[in-house]
């Protein structure tokens, strides 16, 4: 039997609670069809390690090791990064080509958000143009849930959020425990959930209670509203229920931050020098409002007993789907999760062309923003209230700690000269 050709896999940008199971779905289905996929490699951290030539082989691992990629979250298996090739670094492009030649790779997946999309998209291009025959695929990823368009039609949500959705509603179910109880002394607590543009995660919280139970506020971005509206909001929350939780984007506005930026240009806010909590915090406080702040960081997308069961099979679905989307409709799409019409919730997977969803970027519904702008709406809560699902994920456990995958350092044989990245380099 004829081996196929070579398979690159990498991820880029932020990573995810099940980022590691569409990795190892589409590993699973090269792997099972040796006459049209030869060796997987993974791009050690993303494109950069492609950039480097530092391909791990992944067919060489131990099988256990690739099975454990479902419950291993994050990106520590084979690593992400944030270096975009801006379209003004050629050598950046010519030397990905060079790697893909010299490793005769004849399909690429990449993960990742929209910009990932972009970059499988140009590399899949350039290297045809170059007449090399390279598959371009890509996998959808991002806890904003903000690849696609607001009609759903391209992407309905992308692994990843459901995950953190249900960090999100069993977070503020137990904080509602915490701030009950404390409530004489600490009447408001703030919450701050991740979501540089987009509502979705803070959004989630109110999957928490989705009969309104809790004295609980949603201020997300979108909203237009501002401090002073938050001190109201709160005041007459705790003239009703003499008590408040406030979760609030780390993206609304609340003045300059003193923001640090990645390489893509988007805000990193868990890098500034104060944060979007602590500064609510502080005016509720000069306010004559008693507040503390609860600050969730990168818990929310690298916390594995959280993982939406739901999250984790899609994601691994949507990994097997690129893998089919490569082998039978060739270059140019990024394997997709739509939803069935109907009242039971059912999954389907698709394809869209990456030229698409490269750069695109959903807003989150204003029909979905209650009149006040404090809440969500009954809308929201069945689009998202499915993606969480019903169980606590299995995680397996050695000596008592958790047992996540670990790879072997087994790399390709370097063929090329060593390169700095455009990007790296002194100017």
């Amino acid at each position: 039997m004829a081996k196929g050709r070579n398979v690159l896999v990498a991820q880029s940008g932020g990573p995810s609670p099940v980022i590691n199971n569409t990795l190892r779905g589409i590993v699973d289905a090269c792997m099972a069809r040796p006459e049209k996929f030869g060796t997987v490699y993974a791009g050690f951290h993303g494109i950069e390690g492609v950039l480097k030539e530092e391909l791990l082989d992944i067919s060489s691992q131990d099988p256990q090791e690739i099975a454990l990629l479902r419950n291993t979250p994050a990106a520590g298996a084979i690593g992400t990064c944030r270096y975009k090739i801006k379209a003004d670094q050629q050598e950046d492009f010519d030397r990905v080509v060079d790697v893909l030649r010299a490793h005769d790779i004849g399909y690429f997946f990449y993960i990742g958000g929209n910009d990932s999309m972009d970059t499988a998209n140009k590399v899949a291009a350039l290297a045809n143009e170059r007449g090399l025959e390279v598959v371009g695929t890509g996998g959808p990823k991002t806890i904003d849930n903000d690849v696609g368009d607001t009609e759903f039609k391209l992407v309905d949500h992308t692994p990843g959020f459901g995950s953190v959705a249900r960090y999100w509603a069993l977070n503020v179910q137990n904080a509602n425990e915490e701030n009950a109880g404390s409530c004489p002394a600490d009447p408001v607590l703030v919450m701050q959930a991740m979501g540089r543009k987009i509502g979705f995660i803070p959004a989630a919280a109110r999957l928490a209670d989705p009969n309104r139970e809790m004295p609980l506020l949603i201020f997300l971005r979108e909203s237009g509203l501002g401090l002073d509206d938050i001190a109201d909001s709160v005041s007459d929350m705790l003239a009703k229920r003499g008590r408040a939780i406030v979760v609030v984007s780390e993206g609304f506005d609340v003045g300059s931050l003193g923001e640090r930026k990645d390489s893509f240009g988007h805000t990193m806010f868990s890098a500034s020098q104060t944060t979007v909590a602590q500064t609510v915090v502080n005016y509720l406080s000069d306010k004559g409002l008693p507040a503390r702040g609860n600050l969730p960081g990168t818990d929310q997308r690298h916390n594995i007993v959280y993982a939406s069961t739901v999250d984790l099979d899609e994601a691994y679905k949507v990994g097997l789907h690129a893998a089919h989307i490569a082998a039978e409709d060739g270059s140019g799409y990024m394997a997709t999760i739509l939803r069935e019409p109907g009242e039971i919730y059912r999954a389907k997977y698709d394809k869209v062309p990456l030229d698409l969803v490269a750069n695109s970027e959903r807003t989150f519904p204003a029909e979905w923003i209650t009149e006040c702008g404090t809440d969500v709406t009954d809308d929201f809560v069945r689009y998202a209230r499915p993606l969480i699902g019903e169980d606590w994920p299995s995680v397996p456990l050695a000596n008592g700690i958790q047992r996540f995958t670990r790879f072997k350092p087994i790399y390709a044989d370097k063929k090329l000269p060593a390169y700095i990245l455009q990007g790296h380099r002194k100017k």
